[in-house]
């Protein structure tokens, strides 16, 4: 049985992020061949295809199972490619996965004669045992984890049980990806997933939703496995932790970077974490290992709205994370959310002069976006400040809500002012200038895509 893979295009309208590699669709991938099925996957925006393009691509196909990811952003997008696959193979069975599709799942199946099934959450096990029963033509009643029509109605079957032993799932299946095409700066850098879940209960976060709150990890030992096979297969040095919190578990994060360093591995990552879970001789264990950056969820500036992000820490703790990173000779990244309800413009430019104060090396300005599945969509839906259900609006560049407390057009302008004091600060681009390499010349990419910006110069 052929099974394809598909990853959609980005809506034309919507913010361009470039392009990641789907590590969801590698560990798919990998459990496929693991199985014996034929297997390839599209990346569309890998490769940059429009839905044009990918059915070109995929007339010469001849799948029998089509599997879909889609994230809120890109939910119509994977509709479009769901009926391009049914209007050019009719009988070809198409399954929709990821977050969105989660927590839309009866509402995807109303908006698309074109999708067959919904896998809802952690998806492998669900796809592997979807698969077996297209195969042999049998009923799907009894497969746990996806929603299907029956007739008329929509049927939920209950929810499937999360993996626990991370270490069973094979390494992602890098090679049904065109690699080339995500080079940035001239380096190719690997994601890795260490662990799934979160502690936290985040208002405007989907992952806990969707991997559980209990942290499941995977061992020292079989994350640096992978780590050593992509450097041996490939030849990339370069990795970055796809983990929302990779500093939970402190002691694993100090036995993964004791790993690293017995097999003397040369190689550079970079990895997300929480303010209040780092300490300086953690820090410096990880510079050794070869970390070069860590990326900080600042979220804002203002201690009320972190509070009521129900985030549990204080804006002390992000002074003295960034510190003692710099300290140890670290570089540091600032992920911050304007607009959360709650938000003044008094309130962002707090946030905004906060961050500058931080001094880290490249920030991002995200618009709070209330993706189906938080408390945060929950909130806003209730309050009636939702201004579209479009969901290709939602860039994290884009208001799609309004609060008494924030006009979106003046959202909007702080973001855009925001990000210009940020880059085109003299000493920045100084700074920058010096550091070089794939965040340096980022980063002055930025700056000079800003400093255009400001004299209405478009080069897109």
């Amino acid at each position: 049985m052929n099974v394809i893979l598909v990853n959609p295009p980005y809506p034309q309208s919507a913010h361009q992020h470039p392009p990641f590699i789907p590590l969801s669709l590698g560990y798919l991938g990998a459990f496929c061949e693991q199985n014996g099925y034929e297997v390839s996957i599209i990346d569309c925006q890998g490769e940059r295809l429009t839905h044009e393009d990918f059915r070109r691509k995929f007339e010469k196909t001849k799948a029998d199972v089509v599997g879909i990811t889609s994230a809120t952003l890109t939910y119509k997008s994977a509709l479009k490619v769901a009926e391009i696959v049914k209007q050019v193979s009719p009988d070809c069975k198409t399954i929709l996965g990821g977050c969105h599709a989660t927590f839309w799942d009866v509402n995807a199946l109303y908006e698309s004669p074109y999708i067959d099934v919904i896998v809802r959450k952690e998806g492998e096990l669900t796809f592997m045992e979807l698969l077996g029963k297209i195969e042999k033509k049998q009923s799907l009643d009894g497969v746990k984890g996806i929603t299907v029509r029956s007739g008329e109605k929509i049927i939920r079957a209950e929810d499937r049980p999360y993996i626990e032993n991370l270490d069973a799932l094979p390494f992602p299946a890098h090679h049904l990806l065109n690699l080339k095409s995500y080079v940035k700066v001239g380096k190719l850098i690997i994601p890795v997933m260490t662990s799934r879940g979160c502690v936290y209960w985040c208002d405007f976060c989907t992952a806990v939703r969707m991997f559980g709150r209990k942290y499941r990890m995977r061992s020292p030992k079989n994350v640096v496995d992978e780590m050593e096979y992509v450097y041996n297969k490939f030849g990339v040095d370069q990795f970055t932790f796809y983990d929302d919190a990779f500093t939970v578990d402190q002691r694993r994060t100090e036995e993964i970077c004791d790993e690293i360093v017995r097999r003397k591995m040369k190689v550079q990552w970079d990895c997300e974490t929480r303010v209040d879970m780092v300490n300086k001789s953690l820090l410096e264990k990880m510079k050794k290992a070869g970390c070069i950056a860590v990326w900080f969820g600042v979220e804002s500036g203002s201690q009320m709205i972190i509070d009521k992000m129900h985030k549990k820490f204080t804006i002390e703790q992000t002074r003295r994370a960034f510190k003692m990173a710099h300290e140890v000779g670290l570089m540091t990244v600032a992920s911050v959310i304007l607009g959360f309800p709650g938000e003044t413009e008094k309130t962002a430019w707090e946030t905004v002069n906060f961050v500058k104060s931080l001094n880290p090396v490249d920030v991002g300005f995200y618009i709070a976006t209330p993706y189906p599945g938080t408390p945060l969509y929950e909130l806003v839906k209730e309050k009636g400040w939702l201004k579209t259900e479009d969901f290709d609006k939602y860039d994290t560049a884009t208001p799609v809500f309004e609060t008494p407390y924030l006009r979106m057009e003046k959202l909007k302008e702080i973001r855009f002012k925001a990000y210009q004091q940020f880059y085109l600060r003299p000493n920045y681009i100084m700074k920058m200038l010096i550091k070089g390499g794939v965040y340096g010349v980022s980063a002055l990419k930025t700056s000079m895509a800003y400093l255009l910006r400001s004299f209405h110069i478009n080069l897109s």
